[in-house]
């Protein structure tokens, strides 16, 4: 029985450090970081989608279910702090960590406006970026947030 336990606990483990990295949701005006951002990210085996405006945020986050969310300051329709706050405040979404992102250099107070879980500061450095999205997902997982796929 010991070793059958034993067995469990290291496939278990094996499972946790083989699986997909997770799913990232972008909202960013600026096509060509948001393809850079992709790029990156995919290139970690991240599954990712896109979007330069959020005039309908619930439904787009609904339809995808990231793991993580990063989320611009000047995302056109709803804005940015908005956008992250209606998020926050819809039941099945707001355990999704938001990462705030923007040039602005109020970017952290931004961040804490909106209710984000963490802030970057543009321009970022692309390893910043890999490490506060793998931190927001491990963390998310860590939390026991289900995931749904």
């Amino acid at each position: 029985m010991c070793e059958l336990l034993l067995i469990l606990e290291t496939l278990k483990k094996f499972v946790k450090f083989t699986r997909m990295p997770g799913r990232v949701m972008i909202f960013d005006d600026d096509s060509d970081l948001l393809e850079v951002c992709s790029i990156v990210l995919r290139s970690k085996n991240y599954e990712v989608t896109g979007l330069n405006k959020c005039n309908d945020i619930l439904n787009e986050v609904r339809a995808f279910l990231p793991n993580v969310i990063l989320m611009d300051n000047w995302i056109p329709d709803a804005g940015g702090v908005n956008a992250t706050q209606q998020i926050k405040n819809d039941l099945s979404l707001k355990s999704i960590p938001v990462i705030f992102f923007s040039a602005n250099d109020r970017v952290q107070d931004l961040a804490v406006e909106a209710g984000a879980d963490f802030f970057l500061q543009k321009p970022f450095e692309i390893e910043e970026l890999e490490n506060v999205v793998s931190k927001a997902i491990t963390i998310h997982r860590q939390a026991g947030i289900k995931e749904t796929r």
